[in-house]
This record gives C-alpha cells, structure tokens and sequence, in this order.
C-alpha cells in the first residue's frame, strides 16, 4: 500500500469517527431537555409536599404552611428551569423535536398543578362571611378551556405548515399569573397578600380571556379553512 493509500485510508478514518461522534452527541440527552425533564420531574413532588398531614397543618411563620412555603421554592426552581432550557437551547442551537413538545407541556403542566392546589384551598375572606378559594373554579375553567383552544388552533396551523408566534396579551397572562401562584402561596402571611393574590388571579383571568379573543381572531382564517 503506497503513503497516498494510506492517507486517504486515514482521513476516512477520521471521518468515519467524526460522524460516530456526532450520532453520540445526537444520541445523547441536550441539557435544555434534561432540565424540562427535571421541571415535569418536580410536578408531582408538589402534590407529595401539600399532601403530607404535618407539612400542611403546620405553619412554618404566622399562618404559612410548611407545605406552602417548599411547594412554593419547588415552583420557582421550575419555573427558573423554564427560562433556562429555552434560552440554552435557543442560544447553543439545541432545539429538538422532543423539546419543542415537552417543554411547553411542561409549562402547562406545571401552571395548571401549582393552580389545582390554590383551588383545593378554602379561605374565609370578608371577615368570614364568605367561603372561598384562592382560586376559584370557574377562573380555572377559563384558564383551562383557554389553553385547549390554543394548543388545538396550534395543531391546526402546524399542519398547514404555518407557525402562530405568541401574542403580548399572552405573555402578559402568562407573566400576570406566575405572580398572582407565588404570591397566593404565601396567602398566610395578611389578608392585604391574599387579597392581593386573589386579585391578580382575577385579573390573569382577564387577561386569559382576551388574549383568548385575540388568539381566535388572529387565526380566523386557518380556522374557517379547517372547517
């Protein structure tokens, strides 16, 4: 075998190794999924924590649950890790199929768990005339249909090969409600933060509903072309 032989044998080698490299690479876990995993991971652990007896019958400070204070440091880890795999995955090029799916499922899953345990909540609220719940359950209902609608107009439009970008009455719903979560987890601390938390819920319910409207409008078209 003369040295020009050889040569080409090498560099088909390396590049025979490089392309093993790169299906390893491919093969392997990306960090923006793993931390999306890490994020569905936590969502159950919410539940476990609100539903141990002594977590959620003792208070921590005033009238603070213990469950309420951990389940409230587990939704912000998550909520951290949301922003975190987007914007690694954005910024270093590891958009996936599997993370374009999980990670706004994870996002909804999370929203919706963190809201079911507001709602299973009962407090008395002007002066105890009245028994409510922190989130009641026709604001969830909306919140809910809101999201099926969406995820569905979404479906819809991904056939037809087109892409409906979020809209700012969206991301101000979306941004409205992560606060009126973390501020009812501390509910316990005055009636001022639980009626401020009561409130912003209201008003994310607001937002919810005309970010909807403006979703349907917008997508009117590919809408009525389903049809």
């Amino acid at each position: 075998m003369n040295s020009e032989d050889k040569t080409i044998e090498v560099i088909e080698e390396v590049s025979e190794t490089k392309t093993e490299n790169k299906e390893k690479q491919k093969r392997k876990m990306t960090l923006p999924n793993k931390l999306t995993l890490i994020r569905i991971v936590l969502i159950p652990v919410l539940f476990i924590v609100y539903y141990i007896p002594y977590l959620r019958e003792n208070y921590i400070f005033l009238k603070v649950s213990y469950a309420f204070f951990i389940d409230f440091f587990i939704f912000v880890v998550a909520s951290v890790t949301d922003f975190f795999d987007g914007f690694i995955a954005r910024k270093y090029n590891l958009v996936t199929t599997f993370g374009k799916f999980a990670d706004p499922l994870a996002d909804k899953m999370l929203t919706f768990s963190a809201l079911t345990l507001l709602l299973i909540e009962q407090v008395d609220v002007l002066g105890g005339v009245n028994n409510h719940r922190l989130v009641p359950v026709w604001v969830f209902a909306v919140m809910l249909c809101r999201e099926f609608m969406v995820s569905g107009i979404r479906m819809i439009s991904a056939g037809k090969g087109e892409v409906i970008a979020a809209k700012m009455l969206g991301k101000i719903k979306t941004f409205i409600t992560m606060i009126a979560i973390g501020v009812l987890f501390f509910y316990g601390l005055h009636e001022v933060v639980m009626y401020i938390g009561i409130v912003l819920i209201y008003a994310s319910c607001f937002f919810t509903i005309l970010s909807g409207i403006e979703y349907l409008w917008k997508s009117r078209k590919i809408i009525l072309e389903s049809i």
